[in-house]
Parts: C-alpha cells; structure tokens; sequence
C-alpha cells in the first residue's frame, strides 16, 4: 500500500511561500464537502502554489540546484566521500534511480499536479458556487499554468511521464503508463495558452506572486525554444520542432507590454529590499519570521563551516559534499566585472583567521537578513527576469527567427554594460550562452541553456577533461540528459514503466 501510495503523490504538509498570498494548506483538497465557497476555492489555490514551499528539508527552487546547477559546468561537487546526492548527479553516476533527491522532485512535482487537478475538478463540480465567473476562470487558468509548469519540470528531467488531467486514485494510477513527451508538450502548450488568455497582466500587490498572462507567455516561449533543439535523446525534452518565431512572438509581447526594465545595478535585482522589482517577471516568493514561509534555497549554496562562522545556525554544505563554482565559470569573467562581487563568496576566514579556500554562491544571502533557521531566508526566487526574456529573444534571433545580428548584439551588449565591461559585435550563439552563463550564474539556467541549445554533451566532456581532477566524474552522454525514473515508481507494479536508457 506505501507503494501504491508514493506512486499517486498523496498530499504533503507544505508549508506557505507567498509574500501576500494566504498559502495555509488544505486539510483534505480532495473533500467533496470542502469546496463551498469562494474563499474555499481560493485557500485550494494557493496550495497549489504552497507546492514551492519548504517541505522535506528543502524547498522547490532548491531542486534546480541539486538537479541543475550541481550537473552543469558551473559547480565542481564531486565529493570526497561522495555520499552527497549532488555528488552522485554532478558525476554523472548511472545509479540515480535510488536517490533521494529523485524521488523528492518526482513526488512533490506530481503532488503540485494533483492539487492542481483537484481544483480543476472541483470548478466542474461545484464551481458555481464561486461569486464571480470571472473569479472562477482566472482559479481555473491559475491551476492550468502550475500543472503546466510542473509538466514541463518534468520533461525536462525525466522525459516521457505518465499524464495525469483529473485527480486519480491509486488503483487508476496504477494503469496509466508514461506519455511520449510530445504528447505532454501538448497538455503544456495547451495550458499555457488558457492561462495566456485567461490571466491578467499583473495583479494589485495583496496578490503578488500569483501567475500572470505575461508569465504564462515567458514559461510557454521557453516550451517553444525547448521543444526546437536539437533532439539528441529519443525521450528528451528536445524534438528539434524550430518553433522559435512562436517563442519570439511571446517574448515580444512581454518587451512590448512596457511592464519591465533591467535595472542599472546587477546587484539590486537580489536585493532584500527591492523585491518584485523592475526586472522579476515572476518569481517564487517567500517571507521570514517565524511562519515557515521562508526559503531554504540559499542554503544550497553556503559550506557549512562558513555558516558556523558568519550565521546564527547552522547549515549548508558539509566539507564532504561542498558545491564549489568551478574555476571553468570564475575564469570565465573578465577583469572588472561588477556581477563578481554580488555573485561570489571567495575565501573567507576561519574562527582562528586563517584563510579558507572556498567558493561558492552567495547571490541570495544576506547575513543580516537570517531568518530563524536555515528554512527560513525571505529571499523570492526569480522564476523568469527581464534580462532572461531579452537574452531568450537573443537566442531566438540567431536560431532563425525574425531580426539582426545588430539586434542580438544591443541586447548582449546592454547586459554587458551592466556589467561594466566592454562592447562586442557578431555575438554568436556560443557567445551568447557564455554571456548567459555568467549573468545567470546560480540561478539555476546553465544546464537548461547547454540541453536546449543541443551542446551539453560537447560542453560537459571538454569540462570533465579540464576541470575533474577528482578522477570521479564518468563521461557525459545522450542518455544523461535526462534523469532516471526513481526506482520505488518502477517497484510499485512491474511493467508500468521502463527505465529511461543507461541507467
């Protein structure tokens, strides 16, 4: 019955994660007697986004770190010990399906698809007793864009995943299999497009966080630039569709709405104090104090004896298992550049001052900022900056779609100036994703970036010659674009899955 069970993703505990939305859980989401009225169907609502919360010692965005970051070319994790899961995805080990870290994204992924399910159903269901119609389409394209966006997490990670549109019971999960994942493209596409249509632009702030048209179109041209590259794996989140001109569009229609701007200081993007500034498209966002709202992200990042050092907890990386930023990405930035400082911890020293070699993120901290404990940073994750819409449409350009290479290089060349460094011209792909690598560094973009543009494998083989000096990580192939399926789903009936390809 456990199985069965973690099969279906029943309900989490999961704690709230908005600044301004009322994110206490639902007892019971499935209860025909719950949904009565519209404060009903709005507490059911914001469970779905309470799905970005902390809850197993970790919070969503924290699976982008140890799922994406750690396996890039932008952190060196190999672990002395090796014990760390990070450890095991960054060296690209065939033995993933029994790690922790894989089940938790499967299942909390899954558990944000059935809240949202139950929503859905339950607007059939009882969804007159909703005061304004109105009200009820925009819950409806709310739940569509989560369950939208929680698919495309896990094409991207686990390929092909079995398609769940209504809330199921264990028995019916028991016999719906894997979908091809053009076929989940479609559920995708087809809610992002309700939620494009539905939603509005922006909220007043008692509703900031929630999803917006503008959003929607964000997460949907990423589908799009996704779906188009090159298809290197037969399971892959790549089909080589050359959608760009549709991605384009989308991220036109955000530039165009007038709603955002870079800021001039890189720094101030991840101010504590500048939240839903000028550059967040959307973000998740999350409060301090006490309420088990804060995030736990930023942990990811820190060496725990730093954090024995400069903070009121404890937490962090341990010795064994530190995520260091490779040597690849700081050598990558030129002398003077004004992303380095707000990026980077570089050394620091210990209790009896002498000098620690570490490197590592520090772009989300704020020492004076600590919540209670390690769960509880009050920093919002940004899901999608302005910055990124105009790098995307950058890269749009040089994959065919309509523009100039004079368009690419204002882009690239605006974030540069940011940047305080120098002007480039005839910028190319392989340029610009080095520009993207370094504006975006901890943010959790790079190994999407290498996936979707077709040059992970090259990339990370000439990485591991270089930097692993470990000896531990195991050559990159096709079959390590996406992850394997975790093995208590495959244990649960026989048959149900097959194990994705090399592991």
């Amino acid at each position: 019955m456990k199985k069965i069970f973690s099969l279906l993703i029943i309900f989490l505990t999961l704690s709230a994660c908005e600044d301004d939305l009322e994110l206490a859980p639902i007892s019971d989401a499935g209860s025909n007697g719950f949904y009565n009225n519209t404060d009903d169907f709005e507490q059911g609502v914001n469970g779905i986004y309470a799905s970005f919360g902390v809850t197993g010692g970790a919070d969503y965005p924290s699976f982008y770190v140890v799922m994406d970051e750690s396996r890039s070319d932008n952190i060196y994790t190999p672990g002395q010990a090796g014990v760390r899961d990070w450890n095991a995805i960054n060296n690209f080990l065939n033995t993933l399906a029994t790690l922790g870290s894989v089940r938790n994204v499967w299942n909390v992924t899954f558990n944000g698809i059935m809240r949202a399910n139950t929503i859905l159903d339950q607007l059939i269901a009882k969804g007159d007793v909703i005061d304004d119609p109105a009200l009820a389409t925009r819950f409806e394209a709310e739940a569509r864009f989560c369950r939208a966006y929680f698919y495309f997490d896990l094409v991207k990670w686990f390929g092909k995943v079995p398609i769940f549109e209504t809330f199921v019971t264990p028995s019916e999960a028991l016999k719906i299999g894997r979908s091809p994942v053009s076929e989940v493209y479609d559920l995708i596409i087809s809610d992002l497009e309700f939620a494009i249509a539905n939603l509005p632009e922006s909220y007043s702030s008692a509703d900031r966080g929630r999803a917006t048209s503008l959003a929607a179109k964000g997460i949907l041209a990423r589908v799009y630039m996704t779906r188009s590259g090159p298809a290197l794996h037969p399971d892959g989140p790549c089909l080589g569709t050359n959608e760009y001109q549709q991605a384009l569009d989308l991220l036109n229609d955000i530039i165009n709405s007038g709603r955002f701007s870079m800021l001039d200081d890189y720094a101030a993007i991840f101010d504590y104090d500048n939240e839903d500034n000028a550059e967040i498209v959307w973000d998740f966002q999350y409060i301090t104090g006490g309420l088990g709202a804060g995030g736990y992200y930023p942990t990811e990042y820190y060496d725990e004896a730093w954090a024995r050092i400069n903070l009121p907890f404890p937490g962090g990386n341990p010795g064994d298992g530190s995520k260091r930023v490779s040597e690849d990405l700081l050598n990558s930035y030129e002398a003077g550049d004004l992303r380095i400082e707000p990026t980077f911890q570089i050394g620091y020293l210990s209790e009896t001052g002498d000098p620690i070699d570490a490197k590592f993120y520090d772009k989300f901290m704020n020492m004076d900022k600590a919540g209670g404990d390690r769960f509880d940073w009050s920093i919002n994750y940004p899901v999608l900056r302005y910055t990124d819409v105009l790098m995307l449409k950058a890269e749009c350009i040089l994959q065919g779609a309509s523009g100039s290479q004079s368009d690419v290089d204002a882009i690239v060349n605006a974030v540069r100036a940011r940047a305080g460094v120098g002007a480039i011209s005839n910028v190319t792909l392989d340029m610009l994703l080095g520009e993207r690598r370094r504006e975006f560094a901890g943010e959790n973009l790079r190994w999407d970036d290498l996936v979707r543009t077709g040059k992970v494998v090259d990339v990370m083989n000439a990485f591991i010659s270089s930097e692993d000096s470990s000896g531990k990580m195991q050559p990159m192939t096709n079959n390590f674009i996406i992850y394997p399926i975790p093995q208590d789903q495959l244990d649960v009936k026989q048959g149900l899955y097959e194990q994705n390809t090399g592991y």
